[in-house]
């Protein structure tokens, strides 16, 4: 069974239950993921826009959107409309399966993985996860790449507030970290 359908089976009935939601249509929900990535270097070398979005391709399935600069910043020899990062936004069923495939496959590969930290929610119902190297995805053939980049995933979310968004991501399977204590042991909460 997909992820998607046993989200409209079984986790949005429980979801509502756990969060007191009444109205079927008010129970938060995955709208879109966006896979972005900063390519500073592609000022000196143009190669790098085409090398990272072959990787960007297999990783998400999508062809990502070139993103350019929207003004000019001396300091970083920036010009107004230099290519300078890529994005791709994933929805339904692309977004389902890029998000299966990050829970049960990515994640546990990341070396002394002990779960995703709760800084990344930004209070809007969004929560945003930063991978330092793009190789732990297994599309990615190592020999082929030219330098490890990270990246960044945000996951919006219909939810209103922190807790319903970890709540929605957690029942989807997000792994999150314990909540250390004073002594730096895991709480019992």
């Amino acid at each position: 069974m997909s992820l998607y359908s046993q989200y409209q089976s079984e986790i949005k009935s429980k979801l509502a239950l756990e969060l007191g939601v009444k109205n079927a249509m008010a129970v938060p929900k995955l709208v879109k993921i966006v896979i972005n990535t900063g390519l500073g270097e592609a000022l000196a070398n143009k190669k790098v826009i085409e090398e990272t979005t072959k990787q960007f391709a297999a990783i998400s399935g999508q062809k990502p959107v070139v993103t350019y600069a929207r003004r000019d910043i001396s300091s970083f020899k920036v010009r107004r409309a230099d290519a300078i990062g890529l994005k791709v936004t994933l929805r339904k069923k692309m977004m389902y399966d890029f998000f299966e495939k990050l829970v049960k496959i990515v994640l546990p590969r990341l070396r002394d993985f002990r779960g995703v930290k709760e800084s990344g929610f930004d209070g809007k119902g969004n929560y945003t996860l930063g991978l330092a190297e793009q190789i732990v995805f297994s599309e990615i053939d190592y020999s082929e790449i030219d330098k490890i980049r990270g990246l960044e995933i945000t996951f919006v979310t219909t939810a209103k507030d922190k807790n319903q968004t970890k709540k929605l991501l957690e029942m989807l399977g997000m792994p999150f970290a314990p909540l250390r204590g004073a002594q730096g042991k895991p709480s019992k909460k």
